[in-house]
């Protein structure tokens, strides 16, 4: 079965209110008509009743003889029929009826269960129902020139119905009716248009649909995603995000500083722009943390971030930084023992069996030396496994590596890890080969020296490179910045500052163009 349109749902829906309103209102209209009416009537009822009661024929014919009484309800008729009213009664003080419209009720007692405070000099209204309907009556006694009450004068006008005041009320029901519902129909259709664009031309089912499959895909990502509006409330806040923070309720809704207090996510809605790859700690784990405005149309409606666990993230930096590294140390290790091989093979065939051996002794200390070195000095396999693999692809690239022999690390400063020291490390070791690619006047070296004690850690990466320019100094820690122009360039020294400030350190570059750069980076213990 086709589904109604959601264009035609909301006009029928607020034709239907309109209807309801404009019925609403028309009872209450009607209503306070009615009760208008009333007390209209009610005054005019006392009018017509003080003005028979004030006239003098009525006063000397109440109590006159049979013929004068009978001549009452010719008077009385007549004043009826000027006055309008549906019927005037006259009492003498015996509650005999000396006029009413039907003739044949005159000369009887009138029973009326109202009528007896009228009796007392009294003066009043009330409103009975009669065979006529409702009727609104006003009591007014008769005085005599001494002041002494000789009768009562009762004048009653009909109430109008229901029904006749609709029938009165036609012409104008008819036109508020008729343009209430054209405009309410055309104004609702307008609406529901403008919802209609609002929501993208898409019915109920549809945004239903979309909002559980972005749901889902939210979920589905293994990054955290959270999201706020410009109120500071959640809208989004997926399961890896739950499972990373350690929160387990629904949070959509609530405002974010109360689930998070350390958020940095609102600052995004001050500044308006856009922070990527900063890191965090929020609730005693370290993110890595990319925060974004959201904009409609231009106007800023909220924010997102999209974070990882930094443990993660320094495993693929590592990945990228360390292990890379380990791999093409091997492929250089696997070339430089094919040579050590060749030559070695190549004293043998010629006869110089003692050159041979003396040859072997020689690498084999050498290669024992720098790796008992490592072992006793670098209390890391990472860090020793990366020095490794820099000083082999140094001699693949020509390039000397030197490890100052007084270099130790023992244990790494607050806050860091192994993973912080290989970015840190792999990156400024790497720049350091990059640096030579113009150089050709010089042996080129690298100088990279550890030191530390219970105070303080310094590492120093030294190399006789090209140096960098005094106009690129300021920038070379900015994102995505990078002298050799290729788009996969500009990461490194960002993330070693981050590092740097994460685990409170300073860093110091001193360079001469031409001449060569050292990188000096001291922590605290």
């Amino acid at each position: 079965m086709k589904r109604l349109s959601i264009r035609w749902k909301i006009t029928a829906l607020i034709f239907f209110i309109v209807s309801f309103s404009l019925l609403l209102g028309g009872t209450i209209v009607v209503g306070n008509f009615v009760h208008t009416k009333e007390e209209e009537l009610r005054q005019r009822a006392l009018l017509t009743a003080r003005t028979v009661s004030e006239l003098s024929e009525i006063k000397q014919k109440i109590n006159g003889t049979k013929k004068e009484r009978n001549t009452i309800n010719i008077i009385v008729e007549r004043l009826r029929i000027i006055h309008g009213a549906t019927y005037i009664i006259v009492l003498d003080m015996h509650k005999i009826r000396l006029s009413h419209p039907v003739k044949e009720m005159i000369g009887k007692r009138s029973k009326g269960e109202d009528e007896g405070p009228a009796f007392a000099e009294h003066t009043y209204t009330s409103k009975a129902r009669g065979e006529m309907g409702i009727v609104i009556r006003a009591f007014v006694p008769v005085m005599n020139a001494q002041h002494e009450q000789i009768g009562v004068v009762i004048a009653a006008y009909q109430l109008p119905s229901f029904i006749q005041v609709l029938l009165s009320l036609k012409t104008e029901i008819l036109v508020t009716t008729s343009l209430s519902l054209l405009f309410g129909g055309l104004g609702a259709w307008m609406l529901a248009s403008h919802i209609k664009r609002q929501m993208f031309q898409l019915e109920p089912h549809e945004i239903a649909k979309l909002l559980v499959e972005r749901t889902e895909t939210f979920n589905a990502m293994h990054e955290g995603v959270i999201a706020i509006d410009t109120d500071e409330r959640i809208t989004i806040f997926n399961d890896k995000a739950k499972k990373m923070l350690g929160i387990h309720e629904d949070v959509v809704g609530q405002p974010i500083r109360s689930v998070l207090p350390d958020t940095h996510l609102p600052e995004i809605l001050q500044i308006n722009q856009p922070i990527y790859n900063k890191e965090l700690q929020i609730r005693n784990l370290n993110i890595l943390s990319n925060r974004i405005p959201i904009k409609v149309d231009g106007q800023t409606v909220g924010a997102v971030a999209i974070f990882q666990d930094q443990t993660e993230v320094k495993k693929l930096a590592e990945e990228l930084t360390g292990v890379k590294a380990f791999v093409s140390a091997l492929r250089v290790q696997n070339h430089e023992y094919m040579n050590k091989l060749h030559t070695i093979a190549g004293l043998i065939q010629l006869g110089h069996k003692e050159k041979a051996l003396e040859y072997v002794f020689k690498v084999t200390e050498e290669q024992a030396q720098l790796t008992r070195f490592l072992s006793k000095n670098i209390k890391d396999e990472s860090i020793s496994g990366l020095l490794l693999s820099k000083i082999s692809r140094g001699k693949e690239l020509g390039i000397q590596v030197i490890i100052d022999r007084h270099s130790q690390l023992k244990k790494f400063p607050p806050h860091l890890d192994h993973h912080d020291f290989v970015v840190i490390l792999g990156n400024l070791i790497e720049n350091a080969f990059d640096s030579f690619q113009t150089v050709v006047d010089r042996n080129k070296e690298v100088y990279i020296s550890i030191e530390q004690n219970d105070e303080i850690l310094s590492l120093s990466v030294e190399d006789n490179g090209c140096g960098i320019d005094e106009q690129h100094k300021a920038h070379i820690f900015d994102e995505g910045f990078s002298t050799k122009g290729t788009n996969d360039r500009g990461i490194g020294l960002y993330l070693i500052k981050q590092i740097v400030e994460k685990g409170k350190g300073q860093i110091r570059v001193e360079s001469v163009k031409g001449k060569g750069t050292i990188f000096t980076i001291t922590f605290d213990m």
